[in-house]
């Protein structure tokens, strides 16, 4: 009896800890591409597969990609009525001498002490890259650029950035701002979901302000394959960097990259990189919504196991060639304790392509599992006492 026990509690502690499903189809991304950037991070937008990762959580110098954090910070401001597109924001002498004509640095050219309007700031930042333009938004919404970026900081760390950090609104040296491929991607996703009605801005060709005609200062967008967003910067020791979001035929990719030695680089290895993740890939539906994905024991029940769902298609984009083997795990904490509830989200399908993780999917119960009798709790009772003496 005591080895029948035995074997069950270790049978019940394999699947708490590694219970792993063989997804039915056999093809995966291929990861290993190469590429001369020191972090790279590319996902496709719909499924969320992750295409390709190296060094995507290591921190490197934002430079003018902070600026995309400065919108979001701006967008979400509108969102909440904070401001109008209409609302008027002065030009102060710092916005003016740090941003403006006399820095020398990429600008909208705001006059000195006048107002601009908050719908032609956000375009001046977008398209013209302008450092006058984030300092102005920055004063105007928190009175200062340092009591802004320290809002900046604390809006990547809501929105899951938690590598982030903001030191000003442009990204100018002086103040550090750090940030990673992956933040990166992840900021642009979130951008492109949660803003639409901002989101063509970036691929907006030109902009004329105060009289001054200046076109889109991405340099991605001569690349004409599809990348509508979102910026590219340089920092001393850092290098060229850049977060692109392209489309076609239906399929939307975004991604990062830094550590490139020079802007021709940073061209050739956007175009070389997003043409593999555009034409080497297809999408298949690996479980269908609401599919049994898999099982968790449960503890206490009157039924020992529930099936675990999705509550979507759990979908992937796979290489098309010479494709790994796709598995898949199901992660959640031991023990699911009795009653449980139908829909309750329990665990997490892992679907990794060899040894890389490349998505994670929400599980949740089919069914409601009640209480079980006296005698199951005793059973299940004295099951996790083994198991944790174990």
């Amino acid at each position: 009896m005591r080895y029948r026990l035995l074997c069950l509690c270790l049978t019940m502690i394999l699947q708490a800890l590694c219970l792993t499903v063989v997804a039915r189809a056999q093809e995966a991304p291929a990861l290993a591409f190469p590429t001369k950037a020191k972090q790279v991070y590319m996902v496709e937008a719909k499924t969320g597969t992750v295409l390709l990762a190296s060094n995507e959580n290591q921190s490197f110098a934002a430079a003018s990609l902070a600026k995309l954090m400065t919108m979001e910070v701006v967008f979400d401001a509108l969102k909440r009525g904070d401001v109008t597109p209409d609302t008027l924001f002065p030009v102060s002498e710092h916005a003016w001498r740090s941003g403006g004509a006399p820095s020398g640095t990429t600008t909208m050219f705001a006059a000195l002490k006048s107002q601009i309007r908050v719908d032609d700031l956000i375009k001046g930042v977008i398209v013209q890259n302008a450092n006058d333009g984030c300092i102005i938004l920055a004063e105007g919404l928190s009175g200062s650029e340092g009591e802004f970026a320290a809002r900046m900081t604390a809006r990547a760390k809501d929105l899951g950035l938690s590598r982030s950090v903001f030191g000003n609104s442009t990204g100018l040296p002086g103040a550090e701002s750090r940030t990673t491929a992956r933040d990166l991607v992840e900021l642009a996703r979130h951008t492109y979901r949660n803003h639409p009605e901002f989101y063509p801005i970036y691929s907006q060709p030109d902009f004329e302000w105060n009289k001054i005609f200046q076109r889109n200062k991405n340099p991605l967008l001569s690349l004409n394959m599809g990348i509508d967003g979102l910026g590219a910067g340089f920092a001393e020791g850092s290098g060229f960097a850049f977060v692109a979001s392209a489309e076609r035929d239906g399929t939307r990719l975004f991604l990062a990259m830094g550590g490139l030695a020079s802007d021709k680089e940073r061209l050739d290895e956007a175009r070389r990189v997003l043409e593999w993740g555009l034409s080497s890939f297809e999408t298949k539906v690996l479980f269908k919504r609401g599919e049994v994905v898999g099982q968790a024991s449960v503890y206490g029940g009157s039924a020992r196991h529930v099936d675990l769902v999705a509550t979507e298609p759990v979908d992937i984009y796979l290489a098309t060639k010479n494709p790994e083997r796709l598995t898949g795990r199901i992660v959640y904490r031991w023990p699911l304790r009795a009653p449980v509830a139908e829909g309750q989200e329990v665990g997490t399908l892992r679907i990794f392509s060899g040894d890389k993780l490349v998505r994670e999917v929400p599980l949740v119960t089919a069914s409601t599992v009640a209480t079980g009798s006296l005698a199951s709790r005793a059973t299940d009772a004295l099951l996790e006492l083994m198991f944790f003496w174990l």
